[in-house]
């Protein structure tokens, strides 16, 4: 799931904390992924999700949310 600063910002700060908990729990099941087997199915997949739970926490600072 990539989301790009544009669509984030359009979200509603309950929307936005939705995406991030759904964001958390898949970059927890990619991580255990690779623990298990030594490797990632899509090594850019986790990345894209880091930055876009950067992205989102971003936007909540902004909003003096987080």
């Amino acid at each position: 799931m990539i989301f790009r600063k544009k669509e984030l910002r359009a979200m509603k700060n309950e929307e936005l904390f939705e995406k991030l908990n759904k964001l958390k729990v898949e970059e927890a099941i990619e991580r255990r992924r690779k623990e298990a087997t030594g490797k990632l199915t899509k090594g850019s997949k986790l990345r894209e999700t880091r930055r876009t739970i950067a992205r989102i926490l971003t936007i909540l600072h902004e909003r003096g949310v987080a």
